[in-house]
């Protein structure tokens, strides 16, 4: 096993995990004062990134590796996500979604191209894999909020 190889997979995802935060509290800041049901479900994202980044740091650590710091901002699949607030216009709420989901998309992507490196472990993948099931949730949820706009 290259453990160069499989933290690189894993920064990855740290960093996009960090995106994700990012673009939830943009996404949160663009709310309107009524959009409450927003609001809590995007801190909830914020969580979720948030629990996820641990779990994959950890997986670094045990590697004996750094664990990357900072967003994908270089990475061409992850780019609709760190575009993400440039596409928010104030306050309109199937707009905030549709960019939410949008994002999604995005983690979705990352996380399948790291599920085809031969690098990982069959832990390393389980965890992966738990993690982009939460995330596929977290995109119908955000996808069936802005299909009932």
């Amino acid at each position: 096993m290259h453990f160069e190889k499989q933290a690189e997979v894993l920064n990855d995802l740290v960093k996009i995990n960090n995106d994700r935060v990012d673009g939830y509290k943009k996404a949160i800041e663009n709310l309107q004062s009524d959009d409450a049901d927003l609001k809590i479900l995007f801190q909830e994202k914020i969580r979720e990134s948030q629990a996820f980044h641990s779990e994959l740091t950890a997986e670094v650590a045990l590697l004996g590796e750094e664990f990357a710091k900072g967003t994908m901002a270089l990475g061409k699949i992850y780019r609709a996500w760190m575009d993400f607030g440039a596409f928010l216009t104030a306050g309109d709420r199937k707009i905030v979604l549709n960019n939410c989901e949008r994002g999604e998309d995005a983690a979705i992507v990352a996380y399948n191209t790291a599920l085809e490196s031969d690098e990982l472990t069959p832990n390393q993948r389980e965890v992966l894999l738990s993690q982009l099931e939460i995330i596929k949730l977290s995109h119908n949820e955000i996808k069936a909020l802005r299909d009932a706009l």
